[in-house]
């Protein structure tokens, strides 16, 4: 797999983007399975690569109105993030995280209102939607290299996927949908069948060893604060150049070589 990451670094790294990513997790007859997405071949940041559902935060994902939706006294630190990965994932693949099961025509009344410009939040009230904003779990956060002329500070979070809902893709970002195991994935990529960024590779790594989900929602962090950061570094070695995470992240390996690296 060819690097696709400058090797200078630019003079003023461009701030990264707050962004997250949800990772939404069933047991299959093979064990735990993962839903993933293709991008669209045409986008400018990781065109037809198979990811995660997920995607920048907006000004309304930080409403102080979501504060309504948590069901504790305080909300996380963490709070827009949800909102933003329970978005997302609706918009790319139309599954919706709620706290009772929404029926087909409110998810489909959903669908459109956001269609005709709606607001996320607006068009869940007026549906009598209520998001399941304590239902994801932190795993990791990911920051995009400084090398980089796009850049993103992901939070990544796990959640058991909502029962009796089947994905559907907006056709926009997102072409197609699969649920995979995470040594499915990693296969496929290696014989050149999927296209998969750094971190989603790691990810799929670190969850290969859970058998179901519960074991896999066992790997979150935990905490009412923002995970530690995840940067990996571009370092020269003796064997050639390699991508660097830090020692105790959580992820392995902490070394990988560059040409095997695609990070958009």
């Amino acid at each position: 797999m060819a690097d696709t990451t400058p090797g200078t670094p630019l003079a003023t790294p461009v701030p990264p983007q707050p962004a997250a990513t949800l990772i939404l997790l069933r047991d299959g007859a093979e064990g735990l399975e993962l839903l993933m997405i293709e991008r669209h071949a045409g986008l400018r940041f990781a065109p037809g690569a198979t990811v995660f559902p997920g995607g920048r935060l907006e000004p309304a994902d930080q409403d102080p109105g979501w504060r309504a939706h948590w069901p504790g006294a305080e909300p996380p630190a963490d709070l827009a993030h949800r909102v933003a990965a329970v978005r997302e994932t609706f918009e790319e693949c139309g599954l919706l995280l709620t706290r009772d099961p929404p029926d087909p025509a409110r998810v489909a009344a959903l669908r459109a209102a956001l269609a005709d410009g709606v607001g996320f939040g607006l068009a869940l009230a007026r549906l009598g939607l209520a998001p399941a904003l304590d239902r994801p779990a932190a795993l990791a956060r990911w920051v995009t290299p400084e090398t980089l002329p796009r850049r993103f500070d992901a939070l990544f979070f796990l959640a058991p996927a909502p029962e009796g809902q089947v994905p559907l893709c907006d056709g926009g970002e997102a072409v197609a949908a699969l649920w995979a195991t995470p040594a499915q994935a990693l296969a496929e990529e290696e014989a050149g069948r999927r296209r998969l960024v750094f971190a989603t590779r790691l990810t799929l790594l670190r969850l290969a060893s859970c058998p179901d989900v519960a074991a896999a929602m066992a790997c979150a962090t935990g905490g009412n604060g923002l995970p530690e950061p995840i940067l990996p570094r571009r370092v020269e070695t003796p064997d050639g150049p390699v991508f660097r995470i830090p020692s105790g992240c959580g992820f392995l390996p902490l070394e990988t070589s560059a040409e095997r690296v695609r990070l958009g």
